[in-house]
């Protein structure tokens, strides 16, 4: 699991650390880290450190001082090294005298000659978008920029940019990372670990072992209704890709059984010959979750296809139209016992909120989750889940390849088989998040000359390949039991 720590969090870490070492360690421990790093960006960019030329853009405070500690250590491996001091009277006065010692220049600007930049800006405490001043200086020069625990300019808690910010090609960060690394483009992040002791934290990520390790899989003695019946509403006469791509992706995610109900059972049947087909909900049988929405139509049947799967003592998801509908009503939810996952885009979370999830994506998921009383997964190229009172999961998905029509529908087919198996409903949607983003990179990366664009029906060919990859490394590979 992958942990995120407020700025609050990692002082209080640090507190101890500094009372019991010697004055200024901590930071040359941190800024030999950075140094290193920047050592191999240097080497992977232009095949050295000696004679190479950085430039230490610095603000006033101790992420200043990391960057001059940093300048100077690689001066000593025979870099040149320049700063720009933005608040020459607030500089870190060890670490400025460190940099000149080692034969560090105090320039007014970043030379056209120099290799790589450090954004010493501001750290974790600083607010608000970069002064003119340093924009002007970053805005001129074409450089890789290395930062220093965060991109200058970027909210540490939010990724908000509200003006002028730093565009990092790798962002160095101490002791544990912070919420911008996976809210806001930071280039590539690595970790320094300087010794702090750090607590779990409310928002974290699923890394691949989380996901092999939570993943419903059967044993010698489940057979198809022990492993989860899931039950599809989805599609309409207008809509039947919907439910060809709910349905399918829920077959693909090792559901036991999946039932589909509504006026697409023939196109679904077709593509998908081992799925049980019903004209509606009262007729399909038994399932252990529901999926309502996508594809579904906002009109009067739709509506009482959220109300029966609602009434239902099962797991519930709902997506797409379905939360068009649910928008209209959404009373019915504080009523169920049973898990809701709502999986709202930007569009259809303003409708059931009232309010777009605006900068702060998790403050606000945390809101409806609270508020509706369902665990919230919201859309986006940062997927943002929370249960009402409980933690927080972010799954980054870095390129944007599963932004594609139709790509909604495959990760709802994914969850509600989840759902159906037993996963909490907060667990399903980090893992089953996880596999489709692993499931659109696969697609992207078909063979050809380069990222080809792709589709639903790609990513939804890939899922189980997805999906092995990550279980054949997790404790089920050598589990027959």
């Amino acid at each position: 699991m992958r942990y995120y720590f407020t700025a609050d969090a990692i002082r209080a870490a640090e507190a101890p650390l500094l009372a019991a070492l010697p004055e200024g360690a901590l930071m040359r421990r941190a800024a030999y880290g950075l140094a290193t790093a920047i050592a191999r960006e240097l080497i992977a960019r232009t095949g050295g450190i000696f004679g190479r030329r950085v430039c230490a853009v610095v603000g006033s405070g101790d992420n200043g001082g990391d960057a001059l500690w940093a300048a100077a250590f690689l001066r000593r491996r025979g870099a040149a090294a320049d700063a720009v001091l933005l608040r020459p009277d607030r500089t870190h006065p060890a670490a400025l005298a460190a940099f000149r010692r080692a034969g560090g220049r105090v320039v007014q600007t970043i030379s056209p000659a120099t290799h790589l930049v450090i954004d010493g800006v501001v750290g974790i405490s600083g607010r608000g978008p970069l002064r003119p001043e340093a924009a002007e200086i970053f805005a001129r020069t074409e450089a890789p920029v290395v930062a220093v625990d965060i991109p200058s300019g970027i909210d540490v808690h939010t990724g908000a940019r509200t003006g002028p910010a730093v565009r990092a090609d790798l962002t160095v960060t101490f002791g544990g990372r912070k919420p911008v690394h996976a809210l806001a483009d930071c280039g590539r992040v690595e970790l320094v670990d300087i010794g702090l002791a750090l607590p779990d934290t409310e928002v974290r990520e699923f890394e691949a072992t989380d996901v092999a390790a939570c993943w419903p899989v059967p044993g010698r003695r489940d057979d198809k209704y022990t492993q989860g019946v899931t039950g599809v509403l989805a599609g309409s006469d207008r809509y039947p890709g919907a439910a060809i791509l709910c349905a399918g992706a829920a077959v693909a995610t090792h559901s036991g059984m999946v039932r589909y109900a509504g006026s697409a059972a023939a196109e679904v049947v077709s593509h998908w010959p081992e799925v049980v087909a019903a004209p509606d909900p009262q007729q399909a049988g038994r399932v252990q979750a529901w999926v309502v929405g996508p594809g579904l139509g906002v009109d009067d049947a739709a509506e009482q296809a959220l109300a029966f799967a609602l009434g239902s003592d099962v797991p519930v998801l709902v997506d797409a139209d379905g939360l068009t509908v649910l928008a209209r009503r959404r009373d019915g939810l504080r009523a169920r016992t049973a898990p809701t996952l709502l999986t709202p885009h930007a569009g259809e979370f303003e409708r059931l909120a009232g309010a777009p999830p605006a900068q702060d994506r998790v403050a606000a998921v945390r809101a409806l989750a609270d508020d509706t009383g369902a665990t919230v997964l919201l859309k986006g190229n940062v997927t943002v889940i929370a249960a009402p009172g409980g933690p927080v999961y972010l799954n980054p998905a870095g390129e944007s390849w599963a932004a594609t029509a139709g790509s909604g529908d495959v990760l709802s087919g994914v969850l509600g088989a989840l759902l159906a198996a037993g996963l909490p409903a907060a667990e399903a949607a980090a893992a089953g998040a996880f596999v489709h983003t692993r499931a659109a990179a696969l697609a992207a990366a078909e063979p050809g000359p380069a990222p080809v664009p792709i589709s639903a029906s790609r990513i939804l060919a890939h899922l189980r390949t997805a999906l092995g990859s990550i279980l054949q490394k997790g404790p089920h590979a050598q589990n027959d039991a």
